[in-house]
C-alpha cells in the first residue's frame, strides 16, 4: 500500500487515460444488449429448434398484424377503408411477404373478422430481422395506417421490442436516480460536502471501466448480455461500492482520530477494512461468477457483474488511497466529526438482547418471518407483456385481439413435424387428422388448425362414413339410370314393332321385317337383363360384377344397334313410305347408341366406385383413423392454398395450429403445452410420423422452454453458488459453523423478502405471478450482496475475539463499532435498487422489492439479533473444527 501511495500520481493519471480510451472505443453495450433479443433460449429447446426448421425450410417468417378496433359493427366504408389499407400494405415490398385480406373468401373473414364485427385483424407475413421488423412497423405507422382510425400495429417482434425499448428508458431513469440518491445518503451521513464526491467518482470510474471491458468481451469472447447486464451493474456497483468507500473512509477517520499520521492511516486501514474489502468483494465475486454455470443466456448475462466486481476492487486499491493522501482530513470537510465513526446505539440496544438472551432473540426472528414463509406459494408468470403494461401500442392490439376473438388466437402454438422425405401423401395425410383430434381433446386447447381442418373445422368428406354415404347415393344413381335406360330401350323395342307391322309383303321388305323383329326380339331380352343385373346390384351391391354384366350387355346393344343399321341399309332403295321408315330407323338406332352411351356412363361410374372400395380396403389409414382421401384429392387446386399454409419445405413437414384457451403468456398456457406435447408423442405412435421429428414454436411454447430451463438454472447456479461461498468462508473465517448459519440466515432473509413480493405483486396488485427471472436475480443480488454485511461483522468479530476477550464480549464490541456502517451500507444499497423502482420495468421493480426488503430485514433484524444469538450460543465452538486464533 505504501507503494500505490508513493506512485498515487502516475497511478491516478494512467487510470483516467485508461478509462477514457475504453470509453470511446468500447462497443455500445446497449446496442449489444438489443441485438441479444429479450429471450436467448439454447438451440436445443423445443421452440428454438422448431425455429431452426421453420428458417431451413424457408418458412421462418414472423406475422405482425394490424388490428382494426371498430366503434360500430363492420359496415361497407369500413370494408373499403381496410381493404384500401391491405392493397398499400401489398405495395410495401420487402420484408413484407404477403398480406391476407380478410374480405378474399368467406372462410378467411369468418376467421380475420370477430364474431361481433368490432374487430377486423390483418395479418402481415414478414421475413427479416427483429431490427427490420421493428422499422417496417414504423414505415406501416406513417405511411399505411389511417390517420382517421385507431389501429393498432403488434406481434411477438414489436412486443419484444417495446420490450427492450421499456429497459433502455428505465436504465436512463436508474443511473440519474442512483447517483443522486447516493450524492443525497452520503451527504447525510458524512455531513461533509467533499465525502459524498469521492464514493461516487470512484465508483464512477469503476463503471466506466467495467462497462467497457463487459463490452469487449462480449466481441471478444462471446461473453453473454441483456438487457440485464447494464442495469446490475449500476445498481450493484454503485451500491456496493458505496458501501466499501463507506467502510474504507469509516475505518480510515478512526485511524486519524486515534493520532496516526495520514499514511499509517491509509496503511492501517487497509490491513483491517482492506482485508474485510477482499474478503466480501471475493464472495461477491463467487456469487455472481456462480452465474456463469447457467444455461440460460439471460441469467449468464449477469456474470458480466463479476468482472465489474474485479474492477472495483482494482479501483479502490488504487483511486481511493490516492484521495486519502491528497485530501487527508479535508476529506471530511467542513465536518468536524463524522457519524460514520461513532458507535451505534441501535446495534448496542440490539446486542443486549442478541448476546445476553440468544434464545429470546432468535425467537423474536421467528416471529417476524415464520409467518410470512407460509404465505410463500412460489407463483412465476411469464407474460412478457405485463412487463410494460397496457400502455405500449403493441399490447393494446394484443388486448384488443383477445377480446374479439379469444385470448389464445392472438399466439397460437405450432407444432411441427419434419421429416427428410416427402411425408404428406394421401397414405400419411388422415394421420394427420388423428393427431389434430388427440390434441383437440388436451384440456385448455380451444382449436386445432390443420391440412383435413383449416378454418379449425374438419372437413366432413373426408371421413369414411361420409364417403361410404356418397358411395351409396352413387349406387342409388346408377340404379335409377339404369332404370331410365330399360325406359328408353323398351321404347326403342316398340318402335322398332311398330316399323315391323309398317312393312309390306316383299322379299326385301320381309327380310328388313325380320331383321328388325330379331332387333327387337333382342332389345326385349336385354332389358330383361339389365332388370336383373339392378336387382343383383341393390341385393349383392357386388360392384365388380355388375361391371362384367354391364359389359356383356354392352356388347349385344352394338350387335342390336347394328342390327337395326342393316335393315336400315336393307330399306335404303325402297320406294314410297317404306323409304320414309328409313328416317325412323336412324333415330331409333340413335336410342340405342345413346342407351349404350348411358352404360357406359354408368359402367365407368361403378369402375370408379369399385376402385376407390378397393383403395379403402386396402388403405391402413382408414382402419387406424377413420379417414379416407380419394386419389387426386392433394393436387386438387382447392387444396392447394392449405398445403401451402400448413405444409413446409416442400410437403416434407406438417404444420399443426394449436388454438388455446388461456392467454398465452399464463402459467396455465404453459401447462396446455406440456400436455399437448405429450398428446402429440401418444399420437405418433404407430402412424408415420412416430419417427418425424417434433418441435413446437410460438410464445407458450417458448415459455415452457423458459419454465424448464429456468427451473434447472435456479437449481444449479444456487447450489453452485451456495457451496463455493461455503468453500471459501471456511477457509477465510477458519470455520465451518460461522459459514453454516451465515448462508442459512441469508436463505431466511431470501424466502421471506419474495414472500413479501408475492403478498405485494400477486396477492395486492393482481399479477399473475412473481416474473420468471426474478427469483433467481433476486436470490443472487440478495445473497451475494448480503453475505458482505455477515462478513463486515463476523470479520470484525474474529480481529476483536483475537484480543482474547470472551465471545460475547468480542461480539458486542463488533456490534456497537459495525452497526452504523452497516446500517448506512445497507440502507445505501438498497436505495440504489430503490432507484429502479422507476424503470417501468415490472421484474426490475420485482427484483427491487426483494433486494430492499431483504437488505433492511438483513440489516436491521436478522444481521443483529440471529448471527450475534447463534455465535454466542456456539461460544468457543464457533471456531470448529479450528482453532481460535490469538492475535
Amino acid at each position: 500500500m505504501r507503494s500505490v501511495i508513493k506512485w498515487k500520481w502516475p497511478i491516478m493519471a494512467v487510470i483516467l487515460v485508461l478509462t477514457a480510451v475504453l470509453f470511446m472505443l468500447a462497443p455500445n453495450l446497449t446496442k449489444q444488449a438489443e441485438d441479444a433479443g429479450t429471450f436467448q433460449l439454447p438451440k436445443e429447446a423445443d421452440s428454438q429448434r422448431a425455429a431452426e426448421i421453420l428458417e431451413k425450410a424457408g418458412a421462418g417468417e414472423n406475422t405482425i398484424s394490424l388490428v382494426f378496433p371498430l366503434k360500430e359493427k363492420l359496415d361497407d366504408h369500413s370494408r373499403k377503408v381496410i381493404a384500401k389499407t391491405v392493397e398499400n400494405l401489398n405495395h410495401l415490398g420487402a420484408p413484407v411477404k404477403d398480406v391476407l385480406n380478410p374480405f378474399e373468401n368467406k372462410d378467411l373473414e369468418e376467421q380475420l373478422v370477430s364474431e361481433d364485427k368490432k374487430t377486423v385483424l390483418v395479418p402481415i407475413t414478414v421475413d427479416g430481422t427483429d431490427e427490420e421488423i421493428n422499422k417496417l412497423a414504423e414505415k406501416i405507422r406513417s405511411t399505411v395506417v389511417p390517420k382517421d382510425r385507431t389501429v393498432y400495429l403488434t406481434g411477438e417482434a414489436i412486443i419484444n421490442h417495446d420490450v427492450n425499448v421499456s429497459a433502455q428508458e428505465g436504465l436512463k431513469r436508474t443511473e440519474v436516480i442512483t447517483v443522486v440518491l447516493i450524492f443525497g445518503l452520503l451527504l447525510a451521513v458524512f455531513r461533509s460536502l467533499v465525502t459524498p464526491f469521492i464514493p461516487l467518482l470512484a465508483v464512477g470510474i469503476t463503471y466506466l471501466l467495467s462497462q467497457s471491458f463487459v463490452a469487449f468481451f462480449i466481441d471478444w469472447f462471446g461473453f453473454p448480455v441483456s438487457n440485464y447486464t447494464q442495469i446490475f451493474l449500476v445498481a450493484v456497483l454503485f451500491g456496493i461500492g458505496t458501501d466499501y468507500c463507506i467502510l474504507l473512509l469509516s475505518r480510515y477517520k478512526e485511524e486519524l482520530v486515534a493520532g496516526h499520521t495520514v499514511e499509517d492511516a491509509i496503511v492501517n486501514t487497509y490491513k483491517t477494512a482492506g482485508r474485510t474489502l477482499l474478503i466480501s468483494g471475493l464472495a461477491v465475486f463467487i456469487g455472481f461468477s456462480a452465474i456463469g454455470f447457467a444455461q440460460f443466456p439471460i441469467f449468464k448475462s449477469a456474470v458480466g457483474v463479476a468482472v465489474g466486481i474485479i474492477v472495483l476492487l482494482f479501483v479502490l486499491f488504487t483511486i481511493m488511497p490516492f484521495f486519502m493522501a491528497v485530501l487527508k482530513d479535508k476529506l471530511f470537510w467542513p465536518s468536524k466529526k463524522s457519524a460514520a465513526h461513532h458507535d451505534s446505539k441501535l446495534w448496542i440496544f440490539m446486542s443486549s438482547l442478541s448476546v445476553k438472551r440468544p434464545l429470546l432473540s432468535m425467537l423474536v426472528v421467528a416471529i417476524v418471518t415464520v409467518p410470512l414463509l407460509f404465505t410463500y406459494n412460489n407463483e412465476q408468470s411469464y407474460n412478457t407483456v405485463e412487463e410494460i403494461g397496457s400502455s405500449y401500442e403493441s399490447v393494446k392490439g394484443l388486448h384488443a385481439i383477445e377480446k374479439g376473438f379469444g385470448k389464445g388466437d392472438s399466439l397460437p402454438v405450432q407444432v411441427i413435424l419434419k421429416e427428410e422425405k416427402d411425408i404428406v401423401t394421401e397414405e400419411t395425410v388422415p394421420y394427420v387428422e388423428s393427431i389434430s383430434r388427440e390434441i383437440e381433446k388436451v384440456k385448455g386447447v380451444e382449436e386445432v388448425r390443420a391440412i383435413t381442418r383449416p378454418t379449425g373445422k374438419v372437413i366432413e368428406d373426408l371421413y369414411v362414413d361420409q364417403q361410404l354415404g356418397k358411395l351409396a347415393e352413387g349406387l342409388t344413381k346408377a340404379q335409377k339410370g339404369l332404370g331410365e335406360v330399360q325406359g328408353g330401350l323398351t321404347k326403342v323395342q316398340n318402335g322398332l314393332n311398330d316399323v315391323t307391322k309398317q312393312l309390306p309383303a316383299g322379299d326385301q321388305a320381309a327380310a328388313g321385317a325380320g331383321g328388325l323383329g330379331e332387333a327387337a326380339k333382342g332389345l326385349g331380352q336385354i332389358n330383361e337383363q339389365i332388370g336383373l343385373v339392378s336387382q343383383g346390384l341393390q341385393q349383392s351391391q357386388n360392384i365388380p360384377q355388375t361391371v362384367q354384366q354391364l359389359g356383356m350387355l354392352q356388347q349385344q346393344l352394338g350387335q342390336v344397334q347394328q342390327g337395326i343399321g342393316q335393315a336400315a341399309g336393307q330399306l335404303e332403295n325402297s320406294a314410297g313410305q317404306i323409304s320414309e321408315l328409313k328416317g325412323g330407323l336412324t333415330k331409333l338406332s340413335e336410342g340405342v347408341g345413346a342407351a349404350n352411351s348411358g352404360l357406359s356412363e354408368i359402367k365407368k361410374g361403378l369402375q370408379t366406385v369399385a376402385s376407390m372400395m378397393t383403395d379403402m380396403s386396402e388403405t391402413k389409414g382408414l382402419r387406424d383413423t377413420g379417414i379416407f382421401i380419394p386419389k387426386g384429392t392433394l393436387e386438387n387446386e382447392d387444396f392447394e392454398q392449405v398445403l401451402d399454409r400448413y405444409t413446409i419445405d416442400h410437403q416434407t413437414g406438417v404444420l399443426f395450429e394449436v388454438i388455446l384457451s388461456d392467454d398465452p403468456y399464463s402459467s396455465e398456457a404453459i401447462q396446455s403445452v406440456e400436455r399437448v406435447k405429450e398428446a402429440v408423442k401418444r399420437a405418433t405412435i404407430g402412424t408415420p410420423f412416430e419417427k418425424a421429428e417434433t418441435a413446437y414454436s410460438g410464445v407458450s411454447s417458448m415459455n415452457s422452454d423458459l419454465k424448464e430451463i429456468a427451473s434447472d438454472d435456479f437449481t444449479r447456479t444456487v447450489t453452485i453458488m451456495l457451496v463455493s461461498l461455503f468453500v471459501v468462508l471456511t477457509l477465510l473465517f477458519r470455520s465451518v459453523i460461522m459459514p453454516l448459519y451465515m448462508i442459512g440466515s441469508l436463505l431466511l432473509t431470501y424466502f421471506t423478502s419474495v414472500a413479501v413480493a408475492e403478498l405485494i405483486f400477486v396477492n395486492g396488485l393482481g399479477y399473475d405471478g412473481i416474473s420468471w427471472a426474478v427469483p433467481f436475480f433476486g436470490f443472487v443480488m440478495l445473497v451475494a450482496l448480503g453475505v458482505d454485511y455477515s462478513i463486515f461483522l463476523l470479520d470484525r468479530f474474529r480481529e476483536e475475539a483475537a484480543d482474547g476477550v470472551t465471545v460475547p464480549q468480542a461480539m458486542a464490541k463488533s456490534m456497537a463499532k459495525m452497526g452504523t456502517v452497516i446500517i448506512t451500507a445497507a440502507v445505501i444499497l438498497a436505495g440504489t435498487f430503490g432507484a429502479m423502482m422507476p424503470s417501468g420495468v415490472l421484474s426490475l421493480v420485482q427484483i427491487a422489492t426483494i433486494v430492499i426488503t431483504g437488505l433492511l430485514l438483513y440489516g436491521l433484524i436478522i444481521l443483529p439479533l440471529l448471527i450475534p444469538a447463534i455465535t454466542v450460543s456456539f461460544n468457543n465452538g464457533v471456531w470448529w473444527p479450528f482453532k481460535r486464533k490469538p492475535s
